[in-house]
């Protein structure tokens, strides 16, 4: 019996010593960070940002590759399956893969398929209004809302997007009810809320800030719930009476489930380092956007929260239905 345990106990010590042994030489030839959208977009941007300063971190390149199609579902699901080895990660929009999980579009797995490795960066979304709005605070636009159920529009990058999700949870938030006009992407959203086509947006502010001193659009409110560095002059959603309401473009790291947890730490640190490196914060602030870092374990559990959150604004929007429209 003691030599049996003996024999476990060296084997389990040898397995720690070549996994740290393996972390050590970590990482030995380039990796690969999957962005799951078109270049140009802000997951786009803050991989390039990432990784211009990682492979000065490791000592090894980190190459972008764009990964687009199906909501960023194709890229996802090809470093899922990937080796867990640490040499192809992801750039994930956290807020995306959880709506497509809980409208049951993923081909993988979303709470088993990945570890957290660090947040990336976060983008605030924008409460906006047409100018013909008469609302001019995100109390007038609920009141008003209420007072015309069903007849106040609001447009979105697309049935599913986190656009169109962020403004249902708003809806069952305030008891309200908005058409929703869908749209592809979210240039022509904008350009419809421009036209007034729409009367309102919930947008990313980079795709919003060009003109937001145009005259033709009001901004009310930011989702996030701490007010935005780029418009610290305009309140949170929560300082303008919606308890709770937490809303973010958050972007992550993640590795495929199974890498071992000593690479797991190596880069997580060196994302650290990045993410307080001054100049990488301003490259982020120029675009809307925040550079923000976290332990693995605060990812992980931060894409568990994020997935609850939306498997339970699904169930209560129906929006499976939604997105067939």
């Amino acid at each position: 019996m003691h030599r049996h345990w003996r024999a476990l106990a060296s084997a389990l010590l040898l397995s720690l010593c070549s996994a740290t042994a393996w972390a050590q030489s970590w990482p030995a030839r380039p990796i690969k960070l999957v962005v799951p959208f078109p270049p140009g977009g802000a997951s786009d941007a803050a991989g390039r940002i990432y990784a211009q300063y990682l492979t000065d971190k490791l000592g090894q390149t980190v190459v972008v590759e764009n990964r687009a199609g199906a909501g960023g579902e194709i890229g996802a699901d090809h470093v899922a399956k990937s080796a867990p080895d640490g040499y192809t990660l992801l750039l994930g929009a956290l807020g995306s893969h959880s709506i497509h999980a809980a409208l049951g579009e993923s081909p993988y797995d979303l709470s088993k398929a990945f570890v957290g490795v660090s947040m990336a960066a976060t983008v605030p979304m924008v409460v906006a209004v047409n100018t013909r709005v008469p609302a001019k605070s995100i109390e007038e636009l609920i009141a008003l809302a209420r007072q015309k159920p069903g007849q106040l529009t609001f447009g979105s990058a697309g049935p599913g997007t986190p656009q169109q999700m962020a403004v249902e949870l708003f809806k069952a938030d305030t008891r309200t009810n908005l058409m929703h006009v869908p749209y592809k992407g979210s240039g022509p959203s904008v350009a419809a809320l421009l036209g007034g086509q729409v009367d309102m947006v919930f947008e990313t502010l980079p795709a919003l800030q060009g003109n937001i001193n145009g005259g033709r659009i009001r901004v009310l409110a930011v989702t996030s719930a701490t007010r935005s560095h780029s418009l610290p002059d305009l309140p949170t959603l929560q300082e303008e009476g919606v308890r709770g309401y937490d809303v973010t473009n958050a972007y992550a790291v993640l590795a495929p489930a199974g890498t071992p947890q000593a690479v797991v730490d190596k880069l997580a640190g060196a994302m650290r380092e990045v993410g307080a490196m001054q100049e990488v914060q301003q490259k982020f602030r120029q675009q809307g956007a925040e550079a923000v870092t976290t332990t693995p374990t605060e990812t992980t559990r931060m894409l568990q929260a994020e997935l609850k959150k939306w498997t339970a604004v699904v169930r209560q929007a129906d929006a499976k239905e939604m997105a067939k429209k």
